[in-house]
Protein backbone atom coordinates (compact mmCIF):
# COMPACT_ATOMS: atom_id res chain seq x y z
CA UNK A 1 0.00 0.00 0.00
CA UNK A 2 1.03 3.14 -0.90
CA UNK A 3 1.27 6.00 1.97
CA UNK A 4 1.36 9.94 1.18
CA UNK A 5 5.44 9.72 1.14
CA UNK A 6 5.38 6.67 -1.02
CA UNK A 7 5.32 7.37 -5.10
CA UNK A 8 2.99 5.53 -6.65
CA UNK A 9 5.24 4.47 -9.84
CA UNK A 10 2.24 2.47 -11.64
CA UNK A 11 1.21 5.83 -12.75
CA UNK A 12 4.25 5.70 -15.42
CA UNK A 13 2.16 2.93 -17.00
CA UNK A 14 0.27 5.26 -18.58
CA UNK A 15 1.42 6.31 -22.26
CA UNK A 16 0.47 10.20 -21.17
CA UNK A 17 2.02 10.67 -18.24
CA UNK A 18 5.58 9.18 -19.57
CA UNK A 19 5.15 11.65 -22.90
CA UNK A 20 5.33 14.62 -19.94
CA UNK A 21 8.53 13.22 -18.31
CA UNK A 22 11.45 14.72 -19.53
CA UNK A 23 14.38 12.08 -20.54
CA UNK A 24 14.32 8.86 -22.22
CA UNK A 25 16.08 6.85 -19.86
CA UNK A 26 13.94 8.38 -16.73
CA UNK A 27 11.00 7.20 -18.82
CA UNK A 28 12.26 3.59 -19.45
CA UNK A 29 13.33 3.26 -15.71
CA UNK A 30 9.79 4.50 -14.06
CA UNK A 31 8.03 2.53 -16.36
CA UNK A 32 9.65 -0.63 -15.35
CA UNK A 33 9.28 0.76 -11.49
CA UNK A 34 5.68 1.17 -12.20
CA UNK A 35 5.21 -2.56 -13.97
CA UNK A 36 7.21 -4.00 -10.58
CA UNK A 37 5.20 -2.30 -8.20
CA UNK A 38 2.06 -3.41 -10.27
CA UNK A 39 3.19 -7.01 -10.13
CA UNK A 40 3.07 -7.51 -7.02
CA UNK A 41 -0.93 -6.53 -6.93
CA UNK A 42 -1.61 -8.42 -10.08
CA UNK A 43 -2.33 -12.08 -10.58
CA UNK A 44 1.17 -12.40 -12.39
CA UNK A 45 2.78 -11.69 -9.09
CA UNK A 46 3.82 -15.45 -9.42
CA UNK A 47 6.40 -14.14 -12.30
CA UNK A 48 9.68 -12.67 -11.33
CA UNK A 49 11.84 -9.86 -12.37
CA UNK A 50 15.15 -11.44 -10.76
CA UNK A 51 14.98 -15.09 -12.16
CA UNK A 52 17.58 -14.13 -14.62
CA UNK A 53 20.26 -12.82 -11.83
CA UNK A 54 19.70 -15.38 -8.75
CA UNK A 55 18.12 -18.88 -8.33
CA UNK A 56 17.25 -20.73 -5.05
CA UNK A 57 20.60 -22.15 -3.43
CA UNK A 58 20.74 -26.19 -4.11
CA UNK A 59 22.83 -28.35 -1.78
CA UNK A 60 26.29 -28.72 -3.85
CA UNK A 61 26.59 -25.34 -5.21
CA UNK A 62 29.31 -23.46 -4.18
CA UNK A 63 28.87 -21.39 -0.93
CA UNK A 64 30.98 -18.76 -2.49
CA UNK A 65 28.06 -17.61 -5.15
CA UNK A 66 25.65 -17.18 -2.12
CA UNK A 67 24.16 -13.56 -2.43
CA UNK A 68 24.28 -12.53 1.18
CA UNK A 69 22.66 -9.32 1.17
CA UNK A 70 19.67 -10.84 -0.68
CA UNK A 71 19.62 -13.96 2.47
CA UNK A 72 19.61 -10.71 4.73
CA UNK A 73 16.59 -9.88 3.58
CA UNK A 74 14.83 -12.94 2.93
CA UNK A 75 16.78 -15.13 5.16
CA UNK A 76 16.83 -17.92 2.00
CA UNK A 77 19.68 -18.68 0.25
CA UNK A 78 20.07 -17.80 -3.66
CA UNK A 79 22.62 -18.33 -6.38
CA UNK A 80 23.93 -15.61 -8.16
CA UNK A 81 24.11 -16.46 -11.68
CA UNK A 82 26.43 -15.15 -14.21
CA UNK A 83 26.02 -13.85 -17.78
CA UNK A 84 27.24 -16.91 -19.07
CA UNK A 85 24.67 -18.81 -17.89
CA UNK A 86 21.83 -16.76 -17.74
CA UNK A 87 22.10 -14.55 -20.93
CA UNK A 88 19.69 -14.52 -23.87
CA UNK A 89 19.96 -12.61 -27.03
CA UNK A 90 17.38 -10.07 -27.76
CA UNK A 91 16.43 -7.74 -30.88
CA UNK A 92 14.62 -5.00 -30.75
CA UNK A 93 12.75 -4.37 -34.05
CA UNK A 94 11.26 -0.53 -34.07
CA UNK A 95 9.49 0.44 -37.40
CA UNK A 96 9.93 3.84 -38.06
CA UNK A 97 8.01 4.80 -41.40
CA UNK A 98 6.25 7.91 -42.06
CA UNK A 99 2.56 5.86 -40.78
CA UNK A 100 4.23 5.26 -37.69
CA UNK A 101 3.98 9.26 -36.95
CA UNK A 102 0.58 9.58 -37.13
CA UNK A 103 -1.62 10.72 -34.11
CA UNK A 104 -4.96 11.56 -33.64
CA UNK A 105 -4.33 12.86 -30.36
CA UNK A 106 -2.13 12.38 -27.21
CA UNK A 107 1.40 10.58 -28.51
CA UNK A 108 1.72 9.11 -32.29
CA UNK A 109 2.76 5.55 -32.17
CA UNK A 110 6.68 6.32 -33.27
CA UNK A 111 6.72 7.93 -29.32
CA UNK A 112 4.87 5.02 -27.94
CA UNK A 113 7.29 2.31 -29.52
CA UNK A 114 9.99 4.66 -28.35
CA UNK A 115 8.73 4.37 -25.07
CA UNK A 116 7.95 0.66 -25.02
CA UNK A 117 11.40 -0.57 -26.75
CA UNK A 118 12.99 1.59 -23.68
CA UNK A 119 11.35 0.34 -21.36
CA UNK A 120 11.84 -3.62 -22.53
CA UNK A 121 15.71 -2.46 -23.11
CA UNK A 122 15.74 -1.12 -19.60
CA UNK A 123 14.42 -4.63 -18.24
CA UNK A 124 16.57 -6.87 -20.23
CA UNK A 125 19.50 -5.32 -19.59
CA UNK A 126 18.67 -5.52 -15.70
CA UNK A 127 18.26 -8.98 -16.34
CA UNK A 128 21.56 -9.56 -17.49
CA UNK A 129 20.30 -10.15 -21.15
CA UNK A 130 22.02 -8.99 -23.98
CA UNK A 131 19.75 -6.73 -26.35
CA UNK A 132 19.56 -5.11 -29.75
CA UNK A 133 18.00 -2.50 -31.50
CA UNK A 134 16.91 -2.36 -35.32
CA UNK A 135 15.53 0.59 -36.54
CA UNK A 136 13.81 -0.13 -40.27
CA UNK A 137 11.34 1.46 -42.50
CA UNK A 138 12.37 0.54 -46.40
CA UNK A 139 15.47 -0.27 -45.07
CA UNK A 140 17.98 -0.60 -42.25
CA UNK A 141 17.98 2.70 -40.88
CA UNK A 142 20.17 2.12 -37.63
CA UNK A 143 21.62 -1.40 -36.23
CA UNK A 144 22.91 -1.53 -32.60
CA UNK A 145 24.64 -5.04 -32.41
CA UNK A 146 23.38 -7.00 -28.79
CA UNK A 147 24.97 -6.56 -25.92
CA UNK A 148 24.89 -6.74 -22.02
CA UNK A 149 26.92 -4.48 -20.49
CA UNK A 150 24.93 -1.64 -18.21
CA UNK A 151 26.19 1.14 -20.28
CA UNK A 152 24.72 -0.18 -23.34
CA UNK A 153 21.61 1.34 -22.15
CA UNK A 154 22.96 4.79 -23.38
CA UNK A 155 23.72 3.98 -26.86
CA UNK A 156 20.35 2.34 -27.70
CA UNK A 157 18.41 5.20 -25.67
CA UNK A 158 20.47 7.46 -27.99
CA UNK A 159 19.46 5.92 -31.20
CA UNK A 160 15.95 5.90 -30.19
CA UNK A 161 15.47 9.56 -29.15
CA UNK A 162 16.88 10.54 -32.29
CA UNK A 163 14.58 8.17 -34.37
CA UNK A 164 12.83 10.05 -36.77
CA UNK A 165 9.92 8.74 -38.98
CA UNK A 166 11.36 7.75 -42.60
CA UNK A 167 9.55 6.81 -45.43
CA UNK A 168 7.60 4.01 -46.36
CA UNK A 169 7.78 0.25 -45.38
CA UNK A 170 9.52 -2.57 -46.53
CA UNK A 171 9.85 -4.77 -44.02
CA UNK A 172 10.65 -8.20 -45.77
CA UNK A 173 14.00 -7.42 -46.71
CA UNK A 174 14.79 -6.05 -43.83
CA UNK A 175 13.85 -9.60 -41.80
CA UNK A 176 14.73 -11.90 -44.17
CA UNK A 177 18.54 -10.66 -44.41
CA UNK A 178 18.35 -10.41 -40.06
CA UNK A 179 16.81 -13.56 -40.10
CA UNK A 180 19.92 -15.30 -41.60
CA UNK A 181 22.38 -12.75 -40.46
CA UNK A 182 21.65 -13.52 -36.78
CA UNK A 183 22.79 -17.14 -35.98
CA UNK A 184 22.61 -17.99 -32.50
CA UNK A 185 18.85 -18.39 -31.18
CA UNK A 186 17.37 -15.65 -29.89
CA UNK A 187 14.60 -13.57 -29.31
CA UNK A 188 13.07 -11.07 -31.54
CA UNK A 189 10.25 -8.35 -30.47
CA UNK A 190 8.84 -6.48 -33.49
CA UNK A 191 7.10 -3.26 -32.73
CA UNK A 192 5.19 -1.57 -35.64
CA UNK A 193 1.86 -0.86 -36.77
CA UNK A 194 2.47 -3.72 -39.56
CA UNK A 195 0.88 -1.31 -42.27
CA UNK A 196 2.70 -3.47 -44.82
CA UNK A 197 1.81 -6.47 -47.11
CA UNK A 198 0.62 -9.24 -44.50
CA UNK A 199 1.95 -11.94 -46.18
CA UNK A 200 5.42 -10.17 -46.12
CA UNK A 201 4.71 -9.78 -42.44
CA UNK A 202 3.75 -13.56 -42.16
CA UNK A 203 6.88 -14.59 -44.21
CA UNK A 204 8.90 -13.07 -42.06
CA UNK A 205 7.52 -14.49 -38.87
CA UNK A 206 7.61 -17.90 -40.06
CA UNK A 207 11.35 -17.03 -41.41
CA UNK A 208 12.40 -16.39 -37.96
CA UNK A 209 10.43 -19.37 -36.65
CA UNK A 210 12.15 -21.31 -39.24
CA UNK A 211 15.67 -19.91 -37.69
CA UNK A 212 14.26 -21.04 -34.44
CA UNK A 213 14.29 -18.16 -32.88
CA UNK A 214 11.24 -16.67 -30.46
CA UNK A 215 9.12 -14.01 -31.48
CA UNK A 216 7.15 -11.45 -30.10
CA UNK A 217 4.89 -8.98 -32.20
CA UNK A 218 3.76 -5.71 -30.84
CA UNK A 219 1.15 -4.43 -33.22
CA UNK A 220 0.66 -0.31 -32.49
CA UNK A 221 -2.33 1.51 -33.45
CA UNK A 222 -4.05 4.46 -33.08
CA UNK A 223 -7.43 4.85 -31.37
CA UNK A 224 -8.47 6.55 -34.21
CA UNK A 225 -7.47 4.00 -36.61
CA UNK A 226 -8.92 0.78 -34.34
CA UNK A 227 -12.10 2.36 -34.12
CA UNK A 228 -12.26 5.14 -36.70
CA UNK A 229 -14.20 7.32 -34.78
CA UNK A 230 -14.29 10.11 -37.76
CA UNK A 231 -17.77 11.41 -37.85
CA UNK A 232 -17.79 14.39 -40.87
CA UNK A 233 -16.17 14.41 -44.45
CA UNK A 234 -12.97 14.12 -44.17
CA UNK A 235 -10.05 14.31 -46.43
CA UNK A 236 -7.44 10.85 -45.61
CA UNK A 237 -4.00 11.01 -46.74
CA UNK A 238 -1.45 8.25 -46.86
CA UNK A 239 1.64 9.38 -45.30
CA UNK A 240 4.09 6.90 -46.82
CA UNK A 241 2.64 7.53 -50.56
CA UNK A 242 1.32 11.18 -50.54
CA UNK A 243 -1.93 9.37 -52.01
CA UNK A 244 -5.61 11.07 -50.97
CA UNK A 245 -8.54 10.73 -50.40
CA UNK A 246 -11.48 12.91 -49.83
CA UNK A 247 -14.83 10.83 -48.31
CA UNK A 248 -17.20 10.47 -45.76
CA UNK A 249 -16.24 8.25 -43.17
CA UNK A 250 -19.44 5.81 -43.03
CA UNK A 251 -19.40 5.54 -46.76
CA UNK A 252 -15.84 3.47 -45.98
CA UNK A 253 -15.51 2.57 -42.25
CA UNK A 254 -17.39 -1.11 -42.89
CA UNK A 255 -14.58 -1.78 -45.59
CA UNK A 256 -11.98 -0.59 -43.48
CA UNK A 257 -12.81 -2.23 -40.02
CA UNK A 258 -13.77 -5.13 -41.93
CA UNK A 259 -10.29 -5.25 -43.72
CA UNK A 260 -8.61 -4.65 -39.84
CA UNK A 261 -9.74 -7.18 -38.86
CA UNK A 262 -8.79 -9.99 -41.01
CA UNK A 263 -5.28 -8.38 -40.99
CA UNK A 264 -5.31 -8.90 -37.11
CA UNK A 265 -6.87 -12.15 -37.71
CA UNK A 266 -4.27 -13.26 -39.86
CA UNK A 267 -1.60 -11.92 -37.94
CA UNK A 268 -3.38 -13.60 -35.00
CA UNK A 269 -3.29 -16.98 -36.50
CA UNK A 270 -0.06 -17.44 -37.72
CA UNK A 271 1.84 -16.63 -34.50
CA UNK A 272 -0.24 -18.81 -32.57
CA UNK A 273 0.02 -21.15 -35.47
CA UNK A 274 4.03 -20.86 -35.05
CA UNK A 275 4.13 -20.28 -31.58
CA UNK A 276 4.80 -16.97 -31.73
CA UNK A 277 3.35 -14.43 -29.55
CA UNK A 278 1.02 -11.64 -30.85
CA UNK A 279 -0.75 -8.47 -28.99
CA UNK A 280 -2.23 -5.56 -30.96
CA UNK A 281 -2.24 -2.15 -28.46
CA UNK A 282 -3.20 1.25 -29.12
CA UNK A 283 -1.38 3.94 -28.19
CA UNK A 284 -3.19 4.51 -24.83
CA UNK A 285 -2.94 1.49 -23.39
CA UNK A 286 -0.89 0.86 -20.16
CA UNK A 287 2.67 -0.72 -20.81
CA UNK A 288 2.22 -3.92 -18.55
CA UNK A 289 -0.05 -4.89 -21.16
CA UNK A 290 3.11 -5.36 -23.37
CA UNK A 291 5.71 -5.69 -20.19
CA UNK A 292 3.43 -8.99 -19.03
CA UNK A 293 3.20 -10.33 -22.98
CA UNK A 294 7.18 -10.08 -22.70
CA UNK A 295 7.80 -11.65 -19.38
CA UNK A 296 5.50 -14.09 -20.20
CA UNK A 297 7.91 -15.24 -22.92
CA UNK A 298 11.07 -14.71 -20.89
CA UNK A 299 9.87 -16.61 -18.31
CA UNK A 300 8.92 -19.62 -20.89
CA UNK A 301 12.60 -19.42 -22.71
CA UNK A 302 14.08 -19.56 -19.06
Amino acid sequence: MNTPNTPDYRKYLDPMTVSRLARLDLKARLVVEGFIAGLHSSPYHGFSVEYAEHRQYMPGDPIKHIDWKVFAKSDRFYIKEYEEETNLKSYIFLDVSASMEYASEGISKLEYGRYLAAALTYLMLSQQDSVGLVLYDERIRQYVPPRSIRNHLHAILQRLHAATPGSGTRSRATFHSLAERIKRRGLIIIISDLFDDPGDIVDSIRHFRHRKHEVIVFRLLDPAEKDFSFRHPVRFRDMETGEEVYTHPHVIREAYLGDLEEQDAVYSRVCREHAADYLSLDTGTPFDHALLTFLAKRAHLG
